[in-house]
């Protein structure tokens, strides 16, 4: 079975079973297996999920247009599942599923990157098989969000092979019929303690919830958990549909998350009815970490750290956006931590569960970003455009809400220092308010009433569109050093670089924290394609600016160019793209398969030097 762990590590119970492996499997090039009866007749090949049918991981390996795919699959229900709720959870379909129990609708989903639960109960008999049929439409055409995924046939600048279907582990769950439904933790590093929201199916009367805290979680690389009871409370949950309790830290039991230093706290939270009896039981995780600015700062646990990020798509050769496994998922955090990196900006694509909860024990930073690519103007010949329809220019209500998903998933991860809905959007302010400006306040404003304790981005480089966006950023691939030195200067005065000049593409600068969040890409392929020894060709490996010819070379430039903004005190950080190599973008620290290609040690080096943001 691939991927049989836990797919969601903060709000687990002992009563699950992995779906992953062999599903039967059709692809549906006319859209008309609805009409010819596939909620129920059997499919004509298999596919290996959660691996999308485009990776050779599935066994299918298809890379052209596949705009309706089904899947299929008979599950015996346990029999001591009887009495209770039978819950389908899938990690995430890509683009619009629609699930089937025996024949019968029983749920929808549209978004790509969030995941989605379905009831099944009404459909199981508790020792009994069930038909589970999904169906997953992924339009070609239809304004959606699709991070990188390339429109055109073939990948091409910085688009990628498409996903499609089930691409995220799907498994079933035996939940109570009163029963938790999700968990939201708030710490407060200021008054030692943290808020645990219990979000409820139901409150009957009398119903209590009882959380405990525990000394450690044991998901660090220390060892095992230690569960020993350092905070409980308990509060009458049959008054709020999310009961709130506050579970105070002793001051001898006190530890921070911080980057260095990740401790968890192991955490319990019960249902029990007016007898004590229980109802239901989950286990969970907290970091107790804080994140507040001041002027141009961005403090964590109230002092500055210099966030040194990397660029993270996410993407490998035979499994695409999927990790191939879980270990590959704590490799990359490995890999960026080896070259000096303390944390990465998540790019263009809402990472599984299971990455995040290996940020949050090995204390990897992370800004957690949206796929909202797909409806985006970008500039006319650039490596963005892919010559987009003016009617599919624009996001739509549908990027608010699947927004709206990734925030409720991912609100207890510690290691989750900043929002970023929207990236690269381009268009020119005017007195007129256009779709693009309702759609990047509607998204701000959901993030901060969904989580007011992070900072949010309003929509990373290009076109800022929101005034009071928490931070202000910019993109800079410039590859001369000293070039790079003269944009940054202006930061000084009050008046840093900003995307696009020549046309005003974003509101004023006001004074926010400040960083660069795109750098470098620099492009060195140590193996450059046939014929392309001018080092011009980017149909098959390109980065930013003129290629290096050499690794010398590239180790002079990133030095040069990182220098340029560790130096500047008015800089909180940066992100140096990127990770890896991806598909034709050699622009990576890392090959696409994860193995070196250049000294890591040296890259390692140059960000070790003191940052003079964090000087007193």
């Amino acid at each position: 079975m691939p991927r049989p762990e836990h797919p969601r590590p903060q709000l687990t119970r002992p009563t699950w079973r992995s779906l992953n492996g062999r599903w039967d499997f059709e692809i549906d090039s006319g859209g008309s297996g609805f009409e010819r009866g596939l909620t129920t007749a059997p499919l004509s090949s298999s596919i290996l999920v959660p691996f999308c049918p485009e990776s050779e991981a599935s066994g299918v390996g298809n890379r052209d247009f596949m705009e309706t795919v089904w899947y299929r699959r008979v599950v015996n229900i346990p029999a001591d599942w009887a009495g209770t709720r039978v819950l389908l959870h899938l990690g995430a379909v890509d683009h619009d599923a629609t699930v089937w129990a025996n024949g019968v609708e029983m749920g929808r989903h549209r978004g790509g990157f969030t995941p989605f639960t379905v009831d099944l109960t009404d459909q199981v008999i508790p020792g009994a098989d069930v038909l589970v049929v999904v169906r997953a439409e992924d339009s070609r055409t239809a304004v959606q969000a699709r991070g990188k995924q390339s429109r055109a046939y073939a990948p091409s600048g910085c688009f990628y092979p498409r996903t499609t279907g089930i691409w995220q582990s799907v498994w079933l769950e035996s939940v109570p019929t009163v029963h938790v439904r999700r968990l939201r933790i708030t710490p407060s590093v200021a008054s030692s303690s943290f808020t645990v929201e219990a979000v409820l199916s139901e409150n009957p009367s009398g119903t209590r919830l009882v959380a405990e805290l525990t000394r450690d979680a044991g998901h660090g690389d220390g060892g095992g958990a230690d569960d020993t009871v350092v905070a409980t409370a308990t509060i009458a949950a049959d008054l709020d549909l999310a009961p709130a309790v506050h579970l105070q830290v002793p001051a001898d039991e006190l530890r921070l998350w911080e980057p260095g230093s990740p401790h968890l706290y192991g955490l319990t939270v019960r249902l029990e009815d007016p007898s004590g009896t229980l109802l239901d039981e989950v286990t969970s995780y907290a970091g107790l970490r804080s994140i507040s600015l001041s002027g141009k700062e961005i403090r964590i646990n109230g002092r500055k750290v210099f966030q040194r990020l990397v660029l993270d798509q996410g993407y490998y050769p035979d499994t695409l956006m999927t990790a191939p496994s879980d270990a590959a998922l704590v490799e990359d955090i490995r890999l960026a931590l080896d070259a000096g990196f303390n944390g990465a900006r998540l790019h263009e694509k809402v990472f599984e569960e299971r990455f995040l909860f290996h940020a949050d024990r090995l204390g990897y930073l992370v800004w957690g970003e949206f796929g909202d690519w797909g409806a985006t103007v970008a500039p006319e010949g650039s490596v963005y455009d892919q010559d987009e329809p003016p009617a599919l220019q624009r996001p739509t209500a549908s990027f608010v809400t699947q927004w709206t998903e990734v925030l409720a998933r991912d609100y207890n991860h510690p290691s989750i220092i900043g929002w970023c809905p929207l990236n690269e959007t381009a268009q020119e302010l005017t007195s007129e308010l256009t779709t693009l400006d309702e759609v990047t306040r509607a998204l701000f404003q959901a993030t901060k009433i969904a989580d007011p304790t992070r900072p949010v981005i309003d929509a990373s480089g290009w076109s800022h569109r929101v005034p009071e966006t928490d931070v202000y950023d910019a993109h800079s691939y410039s590859q001369d050093p000293l070039r790079f030195r003269v944009l940054m200067a202006g930061l000084a005065e009050g008046d840093p670089l900003v995307d696009l000049p020549g046309r005003q593409w974003s509101v004023p600068y006001a004074g926010q924290p400040y960083f660069v969040s795109e750098y470098g890409g620099i492009w060195w392929d140590p193996n450059p394609p046939t014929g392309d020894a001018d080092g011009e060709d980017r149909s098959a490996s390109w980065g930013y600016g003129q290629r290096v010819r050499s690794e010398e070379e590239f180790h002079q430039r990133f030095e040069g160019l990182t220098r340029v903004l560790l130096e500047n005190p008015l800089m909180f950080g940066y992100c140096y793209t990127q990770l890896t190599d991806v598909f034709q973008e050699q622009n990576g620290i890392y090959r696409f398969d994860r193995t070196r290609k250049l000294d890591v040690d040296r890259v390692r080096a140059v960000q070790a030097r003191p940052a003079a943001y964090e000087s007193d």
